[in-house]
């Protein structure tokens, strides 16, 4: 099981490090495209504040091996704190990415939560989380 933890952990980090060059490179419009209109902040800061965090969540997910329940719980609270960009995306109709209609875009919303369970699941932060848990439900009885 740690080897399955270990391979999908390092292929997230793979996926972040790719998605994070591309926010910065050749899909910067597609990224543009799901920054909602509420956010205050310039677009192309969100997009490029977003890409250099997945490059760091990434390259922390591949390299620091030590903390890599505190990377999942980050990682899982990013994938948390974008899906607004997913849903506004999805509500205002924007074609990005190849997702040019609302069935692409409503399936897309449903991918968000695996990422979640991905970070959490492959650098075992949901295990972690259950273990001390019980051990704080055992220690009170």
């Amino acid at each position: 099981m740690e080897i399955a933890r270990t391979v999908a952990r390092i292929a997230l980090a793979i996926f972040l490090i790719f998605a994070g060059a591309a926010h910065l490179t050749f899909a910067r419009a597609d990224f543009s495209a799901q920054v909602p209109g509420w956010v205050l902040l310039p677009t192309d800061v969100v997009v490029v504040a977003s890409g250099i965090v997945e490059i760091a969540l990434g390259a922390a997910l591949g390299l620091w091996t030590r903390r890599r329940t505190v990377v999942g719980w980050t990682t899982a609270a990013f994938f948390i704190a974008v899906f607004p960009g997913n849903v506004a995306q999805f509500v205002d109709g924007v074609d990005a990415f190849g997702l040019n209609s609302d069935l692409a875009r409503g399936i897309r919303l449903l991918f968000q939560p695996l990422l979640v369970l991905w970070a959490l699941w492959s650098t075992a932060a949901w295990r972690q989380w259950r273990r001390r848990r019980r051990a704080d439900v055992a220690g009170r009885s």
